[in-house]
């Protein structure tokens, strides 16, 4: 593959989009459906609103990744990171990570999604950008997790999901580190 071509045209890609939207899509389904058999599950319309706002960038953010990788892992990188985004603020909205979903505190994971949004805009997308703007992101994801100790110790959930969640943000770190040397290796490779 050139060092100028993306993968957008691939047809390994081309089939996850299908996965990605029609995820998507079951994913707000699910809700619905299961209103229908149980009260324990009460969606409003602004609860399905907002859960498809957060489905469509997440699709969004799957086309642009595709659009803009010049290789697989690249796009492997930035899907755990948009997934990872995604499970911070669904887990946030339902139930809340530190304490209940009304919990302040929880505001501090906002934060870390704020931290990483502007990292990947600073990287402008490149793939050495994204490792490090990753990492930052994984190091205030740990940051938090210790805040979260202090704030709520009888609550050890907080912790253990954002020690989860900044290994989610390094292996992310990790693959663009691994996309970016096999980016600049194509770039460096003799012609033929």
């Amino acid at each position: 593959m050139a060092a100028n071509m993306t993968v957008s045209n691939s047809p390994l890609w081309r089939g996850v989009r299908w996965l990605v939207w029609g995820g998507a899509a079951l994913l707000l389904l699910l809700p619905l459906v299961a209103m229908q058999f149980t009260s324990e599950v009460n969606w409003t319309l602004s609860d399905f609103v907002v859960m498809g706002v957060l489905l469509a960038m997440v699709g969004g953010a799957f086309e642009l990744a595709v659009r803009v990788a010049r290789s697989n892992t690249y796009v492997v990188a930035f899907g755990i990171a948009v997934a990872t985004a995604f499970l911070t603020i669904w887990i946030n909205l339902a139930v809340g990570i530190i304490g209940g979903e009304d919990n302040r505190a929880n505001l501090m994971f906002v934060g870390v999604l704020a931290i990483a949004l502007i990292g990947a805009v600073l990287a402008r997308l490149e793939p050495l950008r994204m490792a490090r703007a990753a990492e930052v992101t994984a190091a205030v994801q740990v940051l938090v997790g210790v805040a979260a100790l202090f704030i709520a110790p009888d609550q050890p959930e907080g912790v253990i999901l954002s020690g989860i969640l900044a290994a989610a943000w390094y292996a992310s770190a990790c693959l663009f580190r691994i996309a970016a040397r096999d980016q600049q290796a194509m770039v460096t490779r003799p012609a033929g």
